[in-house]
């Protein structure tokens, strides 16, 4: 019986048919973790199908021409077949996804991976392929820290006018108001240009996934503010047009490419941030860190970096508890309830 079971996989990946290439989408570009990332999951859907799916990466933002909050859009109506998006970038679509927007409510990765891996994570999943999107596995760009060419910041009163970037989703807006700033939306396609003209004063990203590969420092952006005040993570995901268009044993390897593809840019973006073991498991699988410590390399670089203390977040947080309160009953009380939930049990 296994033999005919065998010889039915074969004949349905025989006669499926494949396109020759298959679109992924990231917005950034391919030496960052996240780019990175993405190129290891194509190659190992490529290795995984035996040559059958061919994903091509559309780095920098090539298919949404620049618009990084229309990706979902893209890949929810198959104009992108995949996607490893930004639960920002995605959030002004998918409003349940600015739980991860919330500042200062991710405290640590321990209580993040607790949500993604819980109730509240399978409660986005679902709601992502009510959407149009088959959610295949969690990555990270990483807790976003501050940059700016004016000063260092250790209070909220030294954000007071500062013209920061921001990406366009509301409730960044809404959060650097509440702190004194003057947030601007751009999206990163016209960032590095803003920030190098002068034309906006700073930004916020994450240290290993955009900061250091991008050189922030050379456009000016001599202070760096490490508060952890919002975590990135990015989502594996598939068009449901393409996922159903996969036999089972396809759609199985897909699956475990990017699970294997996504701990691995997960790792990349932590390294050097965390604990250590995100270095010891790229160790183990032979690839080297190239800056073990991130922070230490910025200031060598010349960048003045001010490490909040948990007394100096808590004056930010109080600032922003209003924006807390309004946005979480935008993202909607039931998930929020249930992310309380997984993160207690985390700590």
């Amino acid at each position: 019986m296994r033999w005919l079971l065998g010889l039915l996989v074969v004949l349905g990946w025989a006669l499926a048919q494949f396109k020759s290439e298959y679109k992924l989408s990231v917005v950034v570009a391919p030496n960052t973790p996240w780019g990175m990332g993405a190129q290891r999951f194509a190659d190992l859907v490529r290795e995984k199908t035996e040559g059958k799916i061919n994903i091509k990466v559309y780095y920098s933002g090539q298919l949404f021409a620049g618009q990084q909050t229309n990706e979902f859009q893209l890949l929810r109506s198959g104009v992108a077949d995949f996607a490893i998006g930004s639960t920002i970038n995605w959030s002004p679509q998918v409003k349940e996804l600015n739980l991860f927007n919330l500042p200062f409510f991710f405290p640590s990765y321990k209580e993040l991976d607790a949500v993604k891996e819980g109730q509240a994570g399978r409660m986005i999943f679902q709601r992502l392929r009510q959407l149009g999107a088959e959610p295949l596995a969690w990555g990270e760009n990483g807790y976003r820290q501050l940059t700016n060419s004016k000063r260092p910041v250790r209070t909220p009163e030294d954000l007071a006018g500062l013209k920061i970037r921001v990406v366009g989703a509301p409730i960044f807006i809404d959060t650097f108001r509440a702190l004194g700033a003057n947030p601007t939306s751009l999206n990163f396609s016209e960032t590095l240009t803003a920030l190098q003209q002068g034309v906006v004063d700073g930004q916020e990203n994450p240290i290993v996934g955009v900061i250091i590969p991008y050189k922030l420092w050379e456009l000016g952006q001599r202070y760096l503010t490490v508060w952890n005040y919002v975590i990135d993570p990015l989502i594996f995901a598939a068009s449901v047009q393409t996922w159903r268009s996969f036999p089972a044993e396809v759609q199985k390897a897909i699956q475990e490419a990017a699970l294997e593809a996504a701990r691995y840019q997960t790792a990349l973006a932590r390294a050097g941030m965390d604990d250590g073991t995100s270095a010891r498991y790229l160790a183990s699988l032979g690839v080297k860190v190239e800056i073990p410590e991130p922070i230490a390399y910025l200031r060598n670089q010349g960048v003045q970096v001010t490490v909040l203390s948990p007394l100096e977040i808590g004056r930010f947080r109080d600032r922003v508890a209003g924006v807390v309160q309004r946005w979480m009953n935008e993202i909607g009380g039931t998930l929020v309830v249930q992310a309380e939930a997984d993160k207690k049990r985390a700590r």
